[in-house]
Order: C-alpha cells, then sequence, then structure tokens
C-alpha cells in the first residue's frame, strides 16, 4: 500500500549478490573509517545522479538483459551504493589524507554519472524527437526555486547556512526538483505518480480551485520544499552535535530527493509517458 509502484525485489541468485556486495562495502568502510565532512556530501551527489539514471534506463529496456535485475527499484540503488563504498573504502585506505578519498569519490563519481547521462542521451536521440525541453525547463526552475527558498531560509536562520553550507542547499535543491519534476511529469506530460502518499498529496492539489490555474502537483511542490527546509534546519543541529551521524544523515535526505528527482528528468528525456512508463515517477 505505502510503497511505490515497480517497487520489487531481483531473484534470489541476483539479491544475493547485491547483499554480498553491500557486506564487501561495509567491511571496507568500517576498516577504512573515510572522513565525513560537507565536501563528502557534495561527492556523494552524482553517485546519487548514477543510480537514477541508471533506474531510468532499465525502465525503457535499454540495460543488457544478464544484469537487467540489478538495475530495478530499489536493486539499483544497492548496486549502486555498494560501488561507490568500495571506491571511497580504496581511495581512503590508498591515502591517510582525508581529502584524497574524498577526490577519488567525486571523481568516481562525476565519471559514472557522466556515463549514464550520455548513454541516456544516446538512447534519446535513437527514438527521436529528443525531449530534452521540459526536462531542462524543470531543471532551471528547481534550481531557481531552491535558491529562492534557501535564501529565505538563511534571512530566518542564518547559522543554517554557517553549519551545513553547500551540502544544506544541496539538500533543498533535491527536494525541491523532485517536486517540481513531479510537476513537469504530471502537468505537462502526462505522466503518473508511483508512491501512493505522493498521490495523496497530489489529489488535494487537483481537488483546488487552483487546479485550473496551477496544475495538479504544486501542493506537493510547495510540501516537498516546506519540508526540506525544516529537515535541513533540524538537520544542522545534529551536525553541529555530531558531525559524522549528521553529514551522513544529511547525505540520506539529500538521497531521497536527489535520486527520485533526477530519475525523472532522464526519463522524461528518452520516454514519453506511454502505457508501460505512464506511471514512472517515483519517490
Amino acid at each position: 500500500m505505502f510503497l511505490p509502484a515497480g517497487f520489487a525485489l531481483p531473484p534470489l541468485p541476483y539479491l544475493l549478490a547485491v547483499l554480498a556486495a553491500l557486506a564487501l562495502a561495509g567491511g571496507a568502510l568500517a576498516v577504512a573509517r573515510p572522513a565525513v565532512t560537507e565536501v563528502t556530501v557534495l561527492a556523494f551527489a552524482p553517485w546519487m545522479v548514477t543510480g537514477a539514471g541508471l533506474y531510468a534506463l532499465y525502465q525503457v529496456d535499454a540495460v543488457l538483459d544478464p544484469v537487467e535485475p540489478l538495475f530495478g527499484s530499489p536493486t539499483v540503488y544497492l548496486t549502486t551504493f555498494a560501488v561507490m563504498g568500495v571506491v571511497w573504502a580504496l581511495a581512503s585506505l590508498a591515502s591517510p589524507d582525508a581529502r584524497f578519498g574524498t577526490a577519488v569519490l567525486l571523481v568516481a563519481g562525476l565519471g559514472a554519472m557522466s556515463a549514464v547521462l550520455g548513454l541516456s542521451f544516446v538512447v534519446a536521440f535513437a527514438t527521436p524527437p529528443v525531449r530534452a525541453l521540459w526536462p531542462a525547463i524543470g531543471l532551471l526552475a528547481a534550481l531557481v526555486a531552491a535558491l529562492v527558498a534557501w535564501v529565505g531560509l538563511l534571512q530566518v536562520r542564518p547559522d543554517v547556512g554557517r553549519i551545513v553550507g553547500a551540502a544544506g542547499f544541496l539538500g533543498v535543491f533535491a527536494h525541491t526538483l523532485d517536486g517540481v519534476s513531479t510537476a513537469v511529469g504530471i502537468d505537462v506530460l502526462g505522466f503518473g505518480e508511483q508512491t501512493p502518499l505522493s498521490q495523496v498529496i497530489i489529489d488535494v492539489g487537483a481537488a483546488l480551485p487552483t487546479e485550473p490555474y496551477l496544475g495538479a502537483a504544486w501542493l506537493f511542490v510547495l510540501v516537498k520544499v516546506a519540508l526540506a527546509l525544516v529537515v535541513v534546519t533540524v538537520l544542522a543541529e545534529y551536525v553541529e552535535e555530531d558531525p559524522t551521524a549528521g553529514w551522513l544523515l544529511l547525505a540520506a535526505v539529500t538521497a531521497v530527493g536527489l535520486g527520485p528527482g533526477a530519475h525523472n528528468l532522464v526519463l522524461f528525456t528518452m520516454a514519453d509517458p506511454t502505457p508501460t512508463v505512464a506511471a514512472a515517477l517515483v519517490h
């Protein structure tokens, strides 16, 4: 009832392989104990987009059959995390300088993200017309809205910016992107919503007199932005008390927004809302 449509575990052999990879990554990270800072949270971002893009490719059948079960939802995010964890741990073990491990994490993530986004554009160009206009508009609108919300927050709580800095803005942007991309998908492109709770909020927006003017998903955008601001503010206090746990929790919160938001934009670029992808948005 509360799980998104399409949420399913892979066949047992693939599931065991993913769990083994996660155990390996977890063990390696426990040994390496890499430092976690504001920059680390930013370095996680390309990996979040990588996982999101891989899931979008899975939805349009652009993944090879032998590895396809590794890229469904939620397995793709576990697969991506396992690879990221191993890379991060090995880089941290290779040098005592924490900046080296973070730099490798960021560069590897940017490389993986570039490869996945590049493949998505190849798929998009192979099935014309290329649908890049509305994803680009959604990305720009989300960036502007997140900047406005962030500046507003700093007027009320300037200490939040001092504590979490760019990582805090990334968290706000991630959930703004999720909300705005959902609005674009539902109100403009004709996609559907996979997650029941999100659908409830969208249905409330659709029932309001504003629907003919603002569409059905505007309330969902507002809720996402407001929640992001509240959560980032709360986590700023946690970061001050326990930096490592606080930064990791902020990264997790960011992933919950940036993953779905990036997924939506990549999917919109590659696919029209045909019956097979009509309910393709995830949150």
